[in-house]
C-alpha cells in the first residue's frame, strides 16, 4: 500500500477512529525503537582515584572523651 493510498484511507475515518490509529502509530514506534545498550561495569574502574589518609583508621580527636 503506497504512503498515497494509506492517507487517503486514514482521512476518510471518523475523528475517534484517527485518534486511535494515532495511538497505534506510536506504539509501533515505541515497540520498535531500538533499545540502548547498557554497559556492564568493570571492577576496579577508579583505582588510584581516591586516596585515603594513612590515619584513616586512627581515633579522632572529637572522641578521646568517649573512648
Amino acid at each position: 500500500m503506497s504512503d498515497a493510498a494509506l492517507i487517503s484511507h486514514i482521512t476518510a475515518l471518523p475523528e475517534n477512529l484517527k485518534s486511535e490509529v494515532a495511538d497505534f502509530v506510536a506504539f509501533l514506534e515505541q515497540k520498535h525503537r531500538p533499545e540502548k545498550k547498557v554497559k556492564e561495569r568493570q571492577l576496579g574502574g577508579l583505582k588510584g582515584v581516591f586516596k585515603m589518609a594513612p590515619d584513616f583508621d586512627e581515633p579522632l580527636e572529637e572522641f578521646k572523651d568517649y573512648i
